[in-house]
């Protein structure tokens, strides 16, 4: 419980950082931490996931694509909300790509909605988790 406890710190902690900087305006700059604040609030949520559904689902999930279909079937997320993370998965990969600026362009563009579902995965658990602890 004490590791789910502490992944739960840690993407919360995470996602509050991406609000922060999806809040500044635009500058090359901003653009990059965004993209940078994304990667790393991306990989904190999906390893918090997957500590919740082993520990309170009983699911063992070693991606995060395997995870954010395991969330799906566990009613942590709806249908569209699991095509979203999916496709936000395939968006977290091509981050080692922005070297490129049509690549950063359209990975930035896209953070913004990423971050509300990225919130409302965590509400959503915040809700179940407190029903049961």
């Amino acid at each position: 419980m004490e590791r789910l406890r502490l992944r739960y710190t840690d993407a919360k902690r995470a996602l509050d950082t991406l609000k922060e900087i999806l809040e500044k305006p635009f500058s090359i700059v901003v653009r990059d931490a965004t993209i940078q604040r994304f990667e790393y609030t991306f990989e904190a949520l999906w390893k918090f996931l997957k500590e919740y559904l082993k520990e309170q689902e009983g699911i063992i999930s070693n991606s995060p694509k395997t995870c954010f279909r395991d969330a799906f079937s566990a009613g942590l997320l709806s249908e569209e909300e699991a095509v979203k993370f999916l496709e936000m998965t395939d968006d977290r990969n091509m981050t080692a790509h922005t070297y490129n600026e049509n690549v950063a362009q359209i990975l930035y563009k896209r953070i913004n909605e990423h971050s509300v579902f990225m919130e409302r995965l965590m509400q959503n658990i915040e809700k179940k988790w407190k029903l049961q602890g």
